[in-house]
């Protein structure tokens, strides 16, 4: 690389360099996004309403995961499926903008000059170069990737590694350009960028191209070197390289609806307008000489300065005006008929492709779908334990069987969605959780299934012109007593995460399957003493059978969150717990006391 001819090798050099940059970018985004775990994500959902709170938030998330394309990605997956307005993205999307211009300071650092001075001062600035300690990084971010037996450090690693292959790319791309500096011909061609809107449009369609706005700015900032490059002739650039990376924003808005496809449409009017504005600006001083150090040559430090400058100016200048791009958004895509109702009446809008992207976010929607599962299931089968005990309402029935169709409609797609999920790159703690929803919406589809059955046993009984008799009405209530508390600690247990409350749920599935057996011995005898028919003996086995069944999932949904969150074979703490635990004897003997009291004060009433 010290000669002064500019060849084909130079060439080889600076596109490997821009790919060492971009698979850098990727590796290190990748990482920081899994390091957060999905907290900065899921926040948007509650901090949008205030401007300034969006604003810091959007330049937060954006400096966190080294990415404003995948903060513009997300956004479009939340507005399309209905998480977010359209509204409360717009100053997200300005503090994303802000926040992209973080990476062009880290990249200032391969401009440090270490060669004035001497001693201390020499070896401390030479340590800044990213070429002292790019390796240093390198090799602790492998150490930690290969020996670390967290996940967490891994992650570190990834991100260590990740800074350092962007450095490699960086010095690599800068040293292809040395011999440009001597070129006449290279000097020449830099002339066709005094055209302000040809520095537009270039640095537009190359940042549309390999759709990163930092790795426009890397590859500007290595031309830089040459010295041929004034900030005249860059900051049209640095707007098109702006406009560029609205590209990802714009794919990501295929297929989804209308407030959506805003989403990509105000990020691309926010430059676009920005553009218009301060391009004019820029060639009026440039013309008139009012600033004179448009005409000189620039450096790292003036091209970070002048992405953060554009992009801080356009959020100054718009911001007051959000709702007014927001109009303009609409007016350029309209509403179609019926598809707003459309989206509006999804059950899983939380269940977008695009936060596959972004795995953290994809875990956090899908947990609060499978919550909003675990409310519809609740419901639904407390509704059932009423309707067997009282009074038969056509409508509340019909309710139930709707939402267990509703139900299994959700299994089918977050189990769907689930596993697509576990194929990406995800933390440990996201694992266990997506493994803890994959077993535990199973477990809700099979309680909303024995909702229906019971459902059915109380129809047979009045399509018959028969019913059950006082005592076993009376004796069904506290079994259902039972049950509805047992869905209720289990079922919050897991909303919840509170593994105190899934310790609860055995002592109590044991107890119900004594209720059952004990129920079953009386109405046997009831059966022999010609006080029961044997066709509603078989329906009251069905429904204790039901009942039992239900109980069992909930000791399946607890169980599961113990051997996830403890990490211990179940069956070898059911085992344990009920031959050597004194808090689970404790439990089962309050619960056993209690219930069994009631079945007692239900059989003195009879008397």
């Amino acid at each position: 690389m010290n000669g002064t001819d500019f060849s084909i090798f130079n060439i080889f050099t600076m596109l490997g360099g821009l790919a060492f940059f971009l698979y850098g970018m990727n590796v290190m985004s990748t990482g920081l996004e899994k390091l957060t775990g999905g907290k900065l994500e899921s926040a948007l959902q509650r901090l949008t309403s205030n401007k300034f709170k969006a604003l810091l938030l959007g330049m937060g998330i954006t400096i966190a995961i080294q990415s404003s394309s995948a903060m513009t990605v997300m956004l479009v997956g939340f507005v399309n499926s209905g998480l977010m307005s359209l509204e409360q993205t717009i100053a997200v999307c300005f503090g994303a903008d802000i926040g992209t211009t973080f990476t062009a300071w880290i990249l200032c650092l391969g401009d440090i000059n270490d060669s004035s001075g001497g001693g201390l001062l020499q070896t401390a600035l030479k340590m800044l170069k990213p070429e002292s300690f790019s390796p240093l990084v390198a090799l602790v971010g492998v150490f930690l990737i290969m020996f670390a037996k967290k996940n967490k450090k891994k992650d570190i690693g990834r991100i260590l590694v990740g800074f350092a292959v962007i450095m490699t790319g960086m010095s690599l791309m800068s040293d292809s350009v040395d011999p440009l500096a001597n070129s006449p011909e290279f000097r020449e061609m830099l002339t066709a960028f005094e055209n302000p809107v040809l520095g537009v449009l270039v640095g537009a369609g190359f940042t549309g191209i390999i759709q990163s706005s930092a790795g426009s700015i890397g590859i500007l900032m290595a031309f830089s070197k040459s010295g041929a490059l004034t900030y005249g002739m860059a900051f049209p650039i640095i707007m098109g390289c702006n406009i560029g990376t609205c590209v990802t924003a714009l794919l990501s808005s295929f297929g989804v609806n209308r407030d959506a496809k805003r989403v990509a449409c105000t990020h691309i009017l926010i430059k676009i307008i920005g553009t218009l504005v301060l391009l004019p600006v820029v060639i009026i001083f440039e013309s008139t000489g009012w600033f004179s150090i448009l005409n000189e040559p620039v450096g790292y430090i003036g091209i970070a300065i002048m992405h953060t400058v554009f992009n801080v100016a356009i959020t100054i200048i718009l911001l007051p005006f959000a709702k007014q791009i927001v109009a303009l958004s609409k007016l350029i895509v309209r509403d179609k008929k019926g598809e707003e109702t459309e989206t509006e009446s999804s059950s899983l809008k939380g269940l977008d492709k695009r936060f596959l992207k972004t795995p953290a976010v994809a875990v956090e929607t899908c947990r609060s779908t499978t919550i909003e599962m675990a409310n519809i299931t609740s419901a639904a089968i407390n509704d059932a334990l009423e309707l067997l005990i009282s009074e038969y309402n056509d409508e509340k029935a019909k309710s139930v069987i709707e939402a267990e169709d509703l139900i299994d409609h959700y299994e089918d797609k977050i189990n769907s969605y689930l596993v697509r999920l576990s194929k990406s790159s995800i933390t440990g703690k996201d694992s266990r959780r997506v493994a803890k929803m994959m077993h535990c919406v199973g477990n809700f589809e099979r309680i909303s299934d024995h909702a229906v059955n019971l459902i059915e046993s109380v129809q047979e009984c009045k399509e018959k012109g028969i019913k059950f008799s006082d005592e076993c009405i009376n004796e069904l209530k506290v079994i259902s007593e039972a049950i509805s508390e047992n869905i209720s600690i289990a079922f919050n247990s897991y909303i919840t995460d509170d593994l105190n409350a899934a310790h609860k749920v055995e002592p109590l599935e044991e107890v119900v399957d004594n209720l059952s057996t004990e129920l079953k011995n009386r109405h046997i005898c009831r059966l022999q003493n010609d006080e029961c028919t044997v066709e509603l003996g078989y329906i009251f086995q069905d429904v204790l059978t039901n009942l039992e069944r239900i109980s069992d999932h909930c000791s399946n949904i607890a169980g599961c969150l113990i051997e996830t969150d403890e990490k211990t074979n179940l069956h070898a703490y059911l085992h344990d717990i009920k031959e050597n635990d004194e808090t689970f004897r404790n439990e089962f003997r309050l619960y056993s006391e209690r219930f069994f009291d009631r079945l007692d004060e239900v059989i003195a009433q009879e008397k």
